[in-house]
């Protein structure tokens, strides 16, 4: 992921962010996150984001967009994928954020 691309801004969180403002709550624009996305990471969920933008849905699909993709593994670097993998790699990511959150609060 260039710079340029992981400066660009994200509609979909600018549209949460905004909600949450609405409600009186800017602090909770990012309550999901404990530490910022590491670029491996941020480039796994865009590319996440991507696939299933184009209707794909299923352990198996999502594996072959990755593995298209050529997006590296977070955790291993691989990138070939399999439905065991992404999930293996999403349960991976998502117990390293809940950690995170626990530890630094919301709002990295």
């Amino acid at each position: 992921m260039t710079q340029q691309q992981h400066d660009r801004p994200d509609a979909f969180k600018a549209v949460l962010a905004a909600a949450r403002s609405e409600a009186g709550r800017p602090e909770l624009a990012h309550q999901s996150l404990g530490r910022p996305l590491a670029d491996p990471e941020a480039a796994f969920a865009d590319a996440l984001m991507a696939i299933y933008a184009e209707g794909v849905s299923g352990p198996e699909a999502v594996a072959e967009g990755l593995t298209r993709m050529a997006v590296p593994a977070p955790s291993s670097g691989r990138t070939d994928w399999t439905a065991d993998s992404v999930a293996k790699e999403l349960a991976a990511l998502n117990a390293d954020l809940d950690a995170a959150y626990r530890e630094n609060g919301f709002g990295a």
